[in-house]
């Protein structure tokens, strides 16, 4: 995945002029301090970002686009070194979310409007490799398929890169299967092994999500884990393993939260309401992905074209939060 990051975009004078072509600018901006949105490690977190923030410039706005790791830009939203972050998966923050929402000093600003799935999947072929998939069980006869020198006899599990959390190992060990979980170094090697596993009918099993582009392209299959419950995580007690949490699947449908520094709402108001109202569905998403990550354009160039064909919803956010 290509991480960017913008320098300021202007003076005060030259934010107006932005905001000129398309909203109102009025009052905004109340402050000539940037505001310092989050750039996550995926597409889909690039473009939900580039686009509110190219909105918030025609409001009137600096915007400067901040490299920020998923689980260390909490401490940035506390310490105000990051004005707002707009693509918090639910199922995977950890515990640091809890801690930042509850100290006061970060604040959440609602739903974005995605609705996702992370859990194991694999391509389809490998079913007629590993007898008895999708269900969970099927793994532990046929875990010597997933073997690579590196981790044989064990299985060898594609995980998400080391800094989205390491909630897979304590799966792994909580259902009893013989897999080592090999961390990723970023969303686009995680699709990199998919491809060169497909193009050579190689079996692979890895963490991903939905919505994302790869599923257009190649048929994949999720695992069937033991359904999840909260208390699998915080109950030993609770499922398969009376020993160990983690011995269920991942929360399926949790939503996609927008964050922001606690004092956003006093500093730029209106940007704050803007971005409480902000939307993106997993329908508008799923095109701008594939158009990125598989056709070739840019970030910006998909961004830029969602917001000059979209004028109509996101000027109603913008008009209600100038008010």
């Amino acid at each position: 995945m290509n991480r960017r990051t913008s320098a300021w975009l202007g003076s005060l004078a030259v934010a107006a002029l932005v905001g000129a072509g398309g909203a109102q600018a009025g009052s905004v901006p109340e402050s000539s301090e940037p505001i310092k949105l989050a750039i996550n490690e995926w597409t889909g977190q690039h473009l939900t970002t580039k686009i509110a923030g190219k909105i918030l410039e025609r409001m009137g706005y600096a915007v400067e686009y901040i490299t920020a790791g998923y689980y260390p830009q909490l401490q940035g939203l506390a310490d105000n070194d990051v004005t707002a972050s707009l693509e918090i998966w639910m199922s995977n923050i950890g515990d640091g979310y809890g801690e930042a929402v509850g100290s006061g000093k970060v604040e959440e600003l609602g739903d974005l409007g995605l609705v996702t799935r992370e859990t194991w999947w694999y391509p389809a072929y490998v079913e007629e490799m590993c007898p008895g998939l999708p269900d969970w069980t099927a793994l532990k006869e046929c875990t010597e398929i997933f073997a690579t020198p590196d981790t044989m006899p064990s299985g060898r599990f594609v995980d998400y890169p080391a800094d989205w959390g390491d909630l897979n190992a304590p799966r792994m060990k909580a259902l009893g299967l013989d897999f080592v979980t090999i961390p990723a170094g970023s969303e686009g090697n995680i699709v990199a092994e998919l491809k060169s596993a497909v193009e050579k009918k190689q079996p692979i099993l890895t963490q991903l999500w939905s919505p994302h582009w790869v599923h257009a392209e190649i048929e994949m299959h999720q695992v069937k884990l033991p359904p999840y419950e909260d208390a699998c995580v915080s109950d030993p007690a609770w499922g398969m393993n009376p020993d160990e949490t983690f011995d269920c699947d991942w929360p399926e449908g949790r939503p996609v939260f927008k964050i922001a520094w606690a004092g956003m709402k006093d500093t730029w108001p209106a940007a704050y309401k803007f971005l409480k109202a902000f939307q993106l569905t997993t329908e508008e998403q799923l095109p701008m992905l594939y158009a990125v990550d598989s056709q070739g354009h840019t970030v910006d160039e998909i961004a830029d074209e969602w917001v000059e064909n979209n004028k109509d919803k996101w000027q109603a956010w913008v008009d209600a939060a100038m008010m």
